[in-house]
């Protein structure tokens, strides 16, 4: 019974000590946080760069760009709080598997330590003085006193051992604890996000239905068209030289550092000539004198030794050019030089859908397509057709919520009108990783994925890459 009041007030204890601590989780999406905002302020330059010389009004479009980019915001919160919540109900599990099992072994170990005691009492009760003063066989008293002390070191080992799997307890409790309040944390979120999607959506309908007839007239004009073509242009541009200008920079950082270490090294090792040198001219000098010596008959006495300073390593005028900002250079791709061009025909398709429209086939209502568009339904995966790094993740006029990964060798693929952008700017990510849903932003009016591949700027046809 004393047992059972121990194990149930280290279980309280450990309770209310739970209750009061922050989860890991909380303090891991801190973290998470603080680092995104330092990419998506370099993102949010360049989007004000673009934007300078045009209206945000100009087209009736504009008007569902907040509200796409809260429902992408919101799907993605949603997606990645779903993921939350499957490991934590995964460690639950495990962790309520260990306490049954601790539970099992506790109750084990009791029925172990009542066994010995009762044994115990049945043998007599009898204490070590008491038998040794009883005048009995010595060889009763001797093979009893064994007993006793078998009895008495069984009863340690399970007293120490049950006191561990009480500490196991209490320390599976805590954290058995912690995941319930992640959970509740996810739980509470999910309704936040699920409460803000449900608004967004409202919104969205609404503003579709008070724009979709003066959408439809926009879109049957070819001039609007060119405007978006060249705004995907001017995107595309600014990012190329962008990525250009960070990859030079970070060339002549490379070649700064080498020819810096290339100094020190050569003024180490003209320091450690002279000091050899040195050494030798001292080394003759003191021969020479011993010899005078001997020659006159004098006894000879060396010179004091003379106190030789270190030699020192002088700085060579090298540039010395700051390195590149990490938000600078969060645009590389960061993959040896050639890796996509050897991918060139076995590139995986970034979606499962119907081909709606060809590269260069003609629109009905405006110029040739400069890449691709894939029929799919709303929340499809969109997946990076090979490795890179994600250099845009916005909603634009007329592309909706785009995202443009970089591959390096100034290869760029474009993903437009999603319903949901699943990565941040910065972000690494695999040949064929989900990275967005396919949906009908922009003013798209059918659902499916615009895709698009770029080599220094210019659109190429991504049938010769991609395996559709």
């Amino acid at each position: 019974m004393r047992f059972l009041v121990l194990l149930a007030c280290a279980l309280s204890i450990a309770t209310a000590q739970a209750a009061t601590r922050p989860t890991e989780r909380s303090k891991q999406k801190a973290q998470a946080e603080a680092q995104r905002a330092g990419i998506q302020q370099k993102l949010n330059a360049l989007k004000k760069d673009i934007n300078r010389t045009e209206s945000e009004k100009e087209d009736a479009a504009d008007e569902l760009a907040e509200s796409e980019e809260a429902i992408s915001d919101a799907n993605r919160a949603l997606r990645e709080l779903g993921d939350e919540q499957s490991a934590t109900n995964t460690k639950l599990k495990d962790l309520a598997a260990q306490q049954e099992q601790l539970a099992q072994t506790i109750a084990l170990q009791k029925r172990q330590l009542a066994k010995l005691l009762r044994e115990h009492y049945v043998a007599g009760n009898e204490d070590r003085i008491k038998l040794l003063l009883s005048g009995d066989n010595p060889n009763r008293i001797n093979r009893d006193l064994q007993m006793m002390a078998y009895v008495s070191q069984a009863q340690a080992r399970l007293l120490t051992s049950l006191r561990t799997n009480l500490a196991a307890v209490e320390a599976n409790q805590a954290e058995t604890q912690n995941a319930r309040d992640e959970l509740e944390e996810i739980a509470q979120e999910q309704r936040d996000q699920k409460t803000l999607l449900e608004k967004e959506k409202a919104k969205h309908a609404s503003l579709v239905a008070n724009l979709s007839s003066k959408l439809v007239a926009q879109r049957k004009e070819a001039s609007k068209l060119e405007q978006d073509a060249q705004r995907m242009s001017g995107l595309v541009d600014r990012l190329t030289k962008l990525i250009r200008e960070q990859e030079i920079a970070a060339e002549k950082e490379r070649k700064r550092q080498q020819a810096l270490a290339a100094a020190r090294a050569k003024a180490a090792a003209e320091a450690k000539a002279r000091a050899l040198a040195r050494a030798r001219e001292l080394q003759a000098e003191r021969e020479r004198l011993a010899r005078e010596a001997a020659k006159n008959g004098k006894p000879y006495k060396p010179p004091a030794p003379i106190k030789e300073e270190e030699p020192q390593v002088a700085e060579q005028p090298v540039e010395t050019k700051p390195a590149p900002r990490s938000a600078d250079t969060a645009l590389a791709a960061d993959l040896p030089s050639g890796t996509f061009e050897s991918l060139r025909g076995r590139l995986m398709a970034p979606i499962s859908g119907t081909v709606g429209a060809r590269f260069g086939a003609k629109r009905a209502d405006g110029p040739v397509w400069k890449g691709m568009f894939f029929k799919a339904p709303e929340g499809t995966d969109v997946r990076a057709i090979g490795p890179g790094r994600v250099v845009h993740a916005a909603w634009m006029r007329g592309w909706g919520n785009m995202i443009i990964v970089n591959h390096g060798g100034e290869y760029l693929s474009i993903y437009g009108f999603n319903e949901t952008l699943l990565k941040h700017v910065g972000d690494a990510v695999k040949a064929g990783e989900v990275i967005a849903s396919a949906g009908s932003t922009g003013g798209n009016g059918e659902s499916g994925l615009y895709f698009e591949l770029r080599h220094l700027g210019k659109p190429i046809d991504p049938a010769g890459w991609v395996k559709f």
